[in-house]
């Protein structure tokens, strides 16, 4: 079944002040036994880097792309299709992968 409105694409985020202040948490939950941050780091890393330049009130677009650095790589990470995978499948997040979220002013961590 495909959604009525499609043109709703970007994810919206809370417009709590603070979380825009705040980088990702740094947590080892979702690292590898190598120590690589895992593909939730990544996004969380991207989705702090995108509050903390544009804020909790401006929607991240399906398509956008924020380049990161992780583990000393840049990385290109398509961010708002990982918000869009993220919340569909929020029911297999952790306890602290939703706090992470929540953190960050994702309204339906």
């Amino acid at each position: 079944m495909v959604p009525a409105h499609r043109g709703a694409a970007a994810e919206t985020l809370n417009t709590g002040s603070e979380a825009a202040e705040r980088s990702a948490p740094a947590s080892t939950e979702g690292t590898t036994a190598s120590g690589k941050a895992s593909a939730f780091q990544r996004g969380l890393a991207a989705l702090a880097q995108w509050v903390q330049r544009e804020g909790t009130h401006k929607a991240v677009p399906r398509g956008h792309v924020e380049t990161v650095v992780v583990d000393s790589q840049e990385h290109q990470y398509k961010l708002g299709v990982w918000i869009s995978n993220t919340k569909s499948r929020r029911d297999k997040l952790t306890h602290d992968q939703r706090t992470a979220l929540a953190e960050l002013g994702v309204e339906w961590a």
